[in-house]
Formats: structure tokens, sequence, C-alpha cells
């Protein structure tokens, strides 16, 4: 009975990881315009000038920040909670004229990563704990060492609850760049590649780990990929890691990928032979009868199964099963032999910017045999010695012309990679690298 009911319901799509990334204490240190970012968020709501006291008797004692400078800024990693942010602005205040004081207001607030109804990752704080110091007064330079303000003093110079909505407010610029991570990336024009998070990352002494499951879209249309035999996760360094990010695909990716580029039908190639109708008779001598005049060879193949990739110790794998139409013409294809092809390629990765070059280096093993036999097997091995030279140099061509713009790696607006060294492993590749913020967005 409950055979019976799977056949009636609709099978769910399993939700299950094939990738993902560990960004790494390193990375969290990676703090390149973040102090820009930071002052210009705080010196927006902090220098607005105070509203005028209503009272007569004081009409120009309020406070004024006239400058807002950040001295330090660091995210560091707690492990199994989430991060913990630490600002210390230097702030120029000002009473009167003539009297200026420098304060330090030390930030430090509790932050991680949650994912929202819509299912994109946002950061938010959970605590928020605002200091304000005096540093150096214009009138009491005796005082010059840093000592804490008292509450009516504090009260006086800023207002510290408003703080922590400043740091609500900092947070916007990075929440912006997170949800670019789930964007669609094309592939091919009309193939897309998606990432999309899991859950709320974790957080270990490596780093904060992030799980994804790709998606792939054909014609703007969600496609079945094959159910991974092993669930993935994402593999630990050993030790800590002097790289921003790691990130990490499995051997199913890479299936999954190709087997999108297959339903897509861009792996279907056509490929023209340097033989003719004519010289193919000189071997073949059933083909004289089927063509009055020369014509050049063309062999049409088109995907017969879903490619599969293999990942060993330093070694990629594709294996593709192709089935060749053997005929003459290009507008108008009159095929006289269909052939079945088998090849097995291995594969070069390589990263450029925020993209995986993929690309096939080089044919490891061809196998042909004939799909149909209106001609006779015993021509197999004749097969072999007229079209193999064609299939090991155009088969890798083409493909290569598909794969060369590259697939768009999971990453965030306004970042590359740099510094990439890729490692192939068994059922896994690990791509360790450091982030490097655009300058045009600096």
């Amino acid at each position: 009975l409950s055979i019976f009911l799977s056949l009636l319901v609709p099978a769910h799509t399993t939700r299950s990881p094939d990738c993902g990334g560990i960004l790494t204490p390193s990375g969290l240190r990676y703090r390149k315009c973040r102090h820009p970012h930071a002052e210009s968020v705080l010196r927006k709501d902090l220098m607005v000038p105070p509203a005028p006291d209503p009272s007569p008797a004081s009409p120009n004692s309020r406070s004024q920040i006239i400058s807002v400078k950040v001295d330090k800024f660091s995210l560091t990693l707690i492990p199994d909670t989430g991060m913990r942010l630490n600002i210390e602005v230097d702030l120029g205040i000002t009473s009167a004229p003539s009297t200026t004081k420098e304060m330090r207001l030390s930030i430090q607030a509790d932050l991680h990563v949650d994912m929202n109804p819509e299912g994109n990752l946002e950061l938010v704080t959970s605590d928020c704990k605002p200091t304000l110091e005096e540093v150096q007064s214009t009138e009491e330079m005796d005082r010059s060492a840093p000592h804490k303000s008292s509450g009516s003093d504090v009260d006086k110079q800023i207002n510290v609850e408003k703080i922590c909505l400043e740091v609500s407010r900092l947070l916007l610029f990075p929440n912006e760049r997170l949800m670019s991570l789930a964007a669609p990336f094309p592939i091919t024009p009309s193939c897309q590649v998606q990432y999309l998070p899991l859950a709320a990352p974790m957080y270990s002494d490596q780093g904060i780990i992030i799980s994804l499951q790709t998606t792939f879209q054909v014609a703007g249309t969600v496609i079945p990929l094959p159910v991974s035999p092993v669930p993935f996760s994402m593999p630990e360094p050993a030790r800590s890691s002097p790289s921003h990010l790691i990130l990490a695909f499995s051997e199913h990716f890479y299936t999954s990928l190709f087997s999108a580029l297959e339903e897509s039908g861009a792996l279907n190639v056509s490929l023209l032979s340097s033989l003719t109708t004519a010289t193919l008779a000189e071997r073949i001598t059933q083909m004289g009868s089927l063509f009055q005049e020369d014509l050049p060879v063309v062999l049409q193949a088109v995907t017969r199964s879903s490619p599969h990739v293999v990942l060993e110790e330093d070694k990629a794998i594709v294996k593709l099963f192709l089935t060749a139409q053997i005929g003459t013409g290009s507008s108008l294809f009159q095929s006289f032999l269909s052939v079945n092809v088998d090849v097995t390629a291995r594969l070069h990765l390589s990263v450029a910017d925020t993209r995986m070059i993929i690309s096939v280096a080089a044919i490891e093993d061809i196998e042909l045999s004939l799909a149909t036999s209106d001609v006779g097997p015993i021509l197999a091995a004749l097969l072999e010695e007229l079209f193999l030279p064609t299939i090991r140099e155009e088969v890798p061509a083409q493909i290569n012309v598909v794969l060369r713009q590259g697939v768009f790696l999971p990453h965030i607006a306004s970042f590359t990679y740099s510094d990439v060294n890729i490692t192939i492993h068994k059922d896994y590749v690990l791509i360790p690298c450091n982030l490097q913020l655009e300058a045009r967005n600096g």
C-alpha cells in the first residue's frame, strides 16, 4: 500500500546542501573600507545640530558633535554563538565656541546571522553596549587621561541609547549585499545557477559555516536534478586557514552542473569531419551508392543520458554519453549512420574574479559502438579509425566554448576573489581564497 501511495503523491524535492563556504577569522578581519562606511553612518545622525533649547536662560548650553572619526573597527568570532563588533570612535564635542572636548565612544555589539522569511541571510544584533569616556578638555588640560563620564555628562554630550539604533543602520549595507548571495547567475544564455542558503550559519573555531543548495534554471524553469547518493557536509579544515574564505563543492554539484547544461542542449555539438562521402566510400563501399556527388561528412552529437562527474585526489573527470548521427548537409541534414560515443575527459578547474572556469583538458578514453545495426557491427573498428580523431579534437573544443565564460561562484556583490588555491579531493573540491573589495565601490 505504501508503495502504491508513493506513486500517487508527488515526491517533494529534498533540500540538502551540495556546496558551501567557511568565512574564516581572517576573513572577518578583512576591513577594507569599513572605516569610511561606519564614519558616514555615524556622522550622518550624530553630527545633526541640536534643536534650539526653549529655555531662555540657556539658549546655547546644549552640546554639539563637530567631528566623528572611527579609530578602531573589529569583528571577532565567538564560536557557537556569533560575532562581536567593537568600534571605537573619537568625537569632538563643543558646547561653546571656546570649549571643545574630545570624547571616546566605545561600542560593543553581539551579532549573528539569521535566515529571514524570504530565505535570505540577514545580519542582526542581539546586544549592544555603548560607553563614553572623556579624553581631553580645552578647559581642563590636567585631566587629559581618559575617564568615565558621569551619567549627566553623557546625557549632555550624546544620546547613548541612540547609538544602538546607529549600529542597526550600520548593518543595512552588509544586509543588502547578503541578499545578492542568492541572486541567479547566468551560465549560458538559457541556463542559470542559483545558490540558496539552507539555514542560518553555524559558528565554529574555524569560522562561519554556510551550507548552500544549488538550483539550475533552463529557460526560466527550475529543472529536476539527480539525487545526491551521499549527503554533503562542509568539510572543516584541520587547522586554522590563513585564507579569508574556503569554498567547497561536492561531486554532486559538478554532476548537476553538467546535467543542467545537457538539459539546456548546450552539450549537443555538430562536428565537421575531414572526410567526404567519396573518401568514406573508399573504405565503406556501401556509401558509394547513396550519394551521387562528393559531400562533406558531418557528425551531429546529442546527449543520450545525463553526464557524470567523478572527483578523485587531484583529479576531476567528466563522463559524457552521446549519440552521434553521421550524415551530410548543414541546413538539411541527412543521416546515414548512428553511433554511440562515450567520452571520459579530464577537467581543469581555475578561478577568475568570482567565476570558476571549467575546461575539458584532455580526453582520456573514447568508446564507439553502433547505435543501429543497419550497416552491421563489423564496421565498429573502421568507424573508430575514421571518426575518432574528429571526436577527440572537436568535442573538447566545442564544450570549452560553452564553458569559457565560467560558472559564477557563491559571492556577495562588490567582492571578488584573489589568491585562489584549488584542491581536488575525493568527492569534493576545496577553494581557499581571499576577499578583494572592488575599487569602484570603495
